[in-house]
């Protein structure tokens, strides 16, 4: 199991890595300091990157240089060069000629083809990141018509900012009065016709009163316009409180008919025979029946409690500020560690609950709880990863990365899921039901069709998705877009209200299908509780085609790709929380009264 302690020493190596960084960060007069050129890629497709010298820009006469980059920025699809500039630290450069070349007719298509597709360009200096566009599409009015021209910019400038003996800010900006054009009459038709292009830059320090620990509030503060995080605010707590408001109504009238219910059942100046039983307490002898599949039910239930910790664990070194923005890879970095350490979770929680539910295949209980997640996961990134290979995108992972997941999955994760279903096993306490199982079960009355499992999922998922829907969005354009999300403390308070929603709503639920004589509630439950995942997906579909400029085979693999994979995760994580409040409240309610 995975305790506080493993929790604190990941967030202190994390931590004192930004420590250990802000310690070297330190500059002197006309030193040497490395710009590293990171991706290119449209700038409506995130995950359509490629490796910056994919197109011919100027190479230093030293040829490239790759900088060490940890697990989590290989993930993330970084891959930094050195470039030829030379922007020592507060040395101006006014006009300096970075190459002058010939541009072929192979080195003007890709150009073109990137002005085109409006391809954006991203560096790293000092770990501080910048961006810019690599050229601009004009439209120029022809008297045979409108007429597309391309042009590529030549002039880069930089203005950066110290503070004592620390770079606390740069900004970078293209000149649009040096441009060369690439257009297809500029060019002709020659194989061998070329385009003269002379590349330059330019830097002009200044100094800033604002301190190198405070250099990140800037892209904190662009994310959100004042009037937009109002409204952010505005619109998450009126989301709450209806949601709380329509869990609440429904809680006072699940606890009332809870009440009538205890009062019919409890009497003991009335005996009622069976013919006289109805409801929920006519079925005691069934309801703790356990369900079928109970081997996949259990890796389910296991898995999901693993995801939930996982995200407890992540929101914890949100909070405390570990993710700050741009620390290239470090929230990937952080899943990767703590989904290895956290697997002892599943194994314990799915081989327990399948130990207490009399079932004797628990070594393929523990191998499929190994499974249940990681194998949708490694499909899904094999297919990506080898459309990423065809695309030669910086997303496609190195063989070396791939082997290095692999031995953590292989010596990590297995092993401790295997350690935590041996503890699971050998745990000797039994399943508690209030109430006898019957030994032949009870033929479940045939109901009408909203009471089936597809309705009542459609009722169950929406109310919890309704408390999300508005952060999804914040969420969608940061993952799949040019955003930061640094507002932690609402996602946190979101969580915790789609948490106790998606819990009160499958109580509800659990309770009305019982009143009809609907005893397989196992299944139902977790379905019920899992199917906000179902929403969030559909909410994918409407995302890709209505709010997102996103297009392209490679970007919608990727998008629906690994979106089903973390809607997957959501099911497994809402259906256990699902399940796990509707197995205390049937506890509770048969416990309170009395079964034959």
């Amino acid at each position: 199991m995975v305790s506080s302690p493993t929790l604190l020493l990941t967030g202190a190596v994390l931590l004192l890595g930004t420590a250990a960084q802000a310690a070297s960060h330190t500059f002197q007069p006309n030193e040497p300091v490395k710009l590293y050129a990171n991706k290119v890629g449209p700038f409506s497709n995130p995950s359509e990157t490629y490796q910056y010298y994919d197109l011919p820009f100027c190479r230093t006469p030293d040829g490239l240089e790759h900088k060490p980059e940890t697990l989590g920025e290989v993930v993330d699809g970084n891959r930094l060069m050195n470039t030829p500039y030379d922007l020592s630290f507060r040395a101006d450069r006014d006009h300096v000629s970075l190459c002058s070349r010939q541009l072929t007719q192979n080195e003007i298509q890709k150009f073109r083809k990137a002005v085109k597709s409006d391809y954006y360009f991203q560096m790293f200096y000092d770990d501080l990141p910048i961006w810019g566009f690599i050229g601009k599409l004009e439209k120029v009015s022809k008297p045979s018509g409108m007429e597309l021209r391309y042009f590529i910019f030549t002039h880069v400038h930089f203005d950066v900012a110290y503070n004592a003996d620390h770079i606390v800010e740069i900004n970078v900006s293209t000149d649009p009065n040096h441009v060369v054009d690439i257009s297809e009459d500029i060019v002709g038709a020659s194989p061998d016709a070329t385009i003269p292009a002379e590349f330059t830059y330019s830097a002009k320090w200044r100094e800033t009163e604002v301190t190198y620990d405070k250099r990140m509030d800037k892209y904190r503060r662009n994310q959100f316009l004042p009037q937009h995080l109002e409204i952010h605010w505005f619109s998450i707590i009126n989301s709450c409180v209806t949601v709380l408001l329509l869990t609440g109504f429904l809680a006072t009238i699940l606890m009332r008919v809870l009440r009538k219910d205890f009062l019919k059942y409890t009497r003991d100046d009335e005996v009622l025979d069976d013919n006289e039983e109805t409801g929920w307490k006519y079925i005691h002898g069934d309801v703790f029946r356990f369900p079928p599949h109970k081997n996949v039910f259990c890796a389910f239930v296991g898995t999901g409690a693993q995801l939930f910790t996982l995200s407890i664990f992540i929101f914890i070194l949100a909070c405390v500020g570990v993710f700050y923005p741009y620390n290239r890879g470090g929230l990937f970095t952080a899943l990767i560690v703590l989904y290895a350490l956290t697997a002892s979770i599943s194994g314990y929680m799915a081989a327990s609950y399948y130990t207490q539910m009399e079932g004797t295949q628990w070594v393929r209980n523990i191998l499929l709880t190994c499974i249940t997640f990681c194998g949708p996961l490694f499909l899904m990134f094999c297919f990506n990863n080898t459309v990423a290979i065809v695309y030669r995108s910086t997303q496609a992972l190195p063989f070396g990365t791939i082997m290095v997941i692999s031995v953590i999955w292989a010596l990590v994760t297995i092993p401790l899921c295997i350690l935590g279903g041996i503890m699971g096993k050998n745990n000797r306490s039994e399943f508690y039901a209030p109430c006898r199982t019957n030994k032949y079960p009870r033929e479940i009355p045939e109901l009408p069709w909203y009471r089936s499992a597809v309705p009542q999922m459609v009722m169950a998922g929406f109310l919890p998705f309704s408390a999300i829907y508005i952060e999804l969005y914040y969420i969608f354009a940061s993952v799949w877009g040019h955003k930061v999300y640094t507002i932690y403390s609402i996602l946190f308070i979101v969580f915790i209200i789609l948490i106790i929603v998606t819990a009160f709503i499958t109580i509800a639920l659990t309770y009305f299908q019982l009143a009809v004589e609907d005893h397989a509630w196992w299944w139902r439950s977790f379905l019920c509780g899992g199917s906000t995942g179902l929403f969030v997906y559909g909410y994918c579909l409407y995302y890709y085609t209505a709010r997102s400029d996103m297009s392209g085979f490679m970007q919608g693999s990727f998008f629906f790709g690994y979106m089903a994979i973390v809607c997957f995760g959501f099911f497994l994580m809402l259906g256990t929380v699902g399940w796990r409040a509707s197995l205390m409240f049937v506890r509770h309610i048969y416990k309170a009264i009395k079964c034959e």
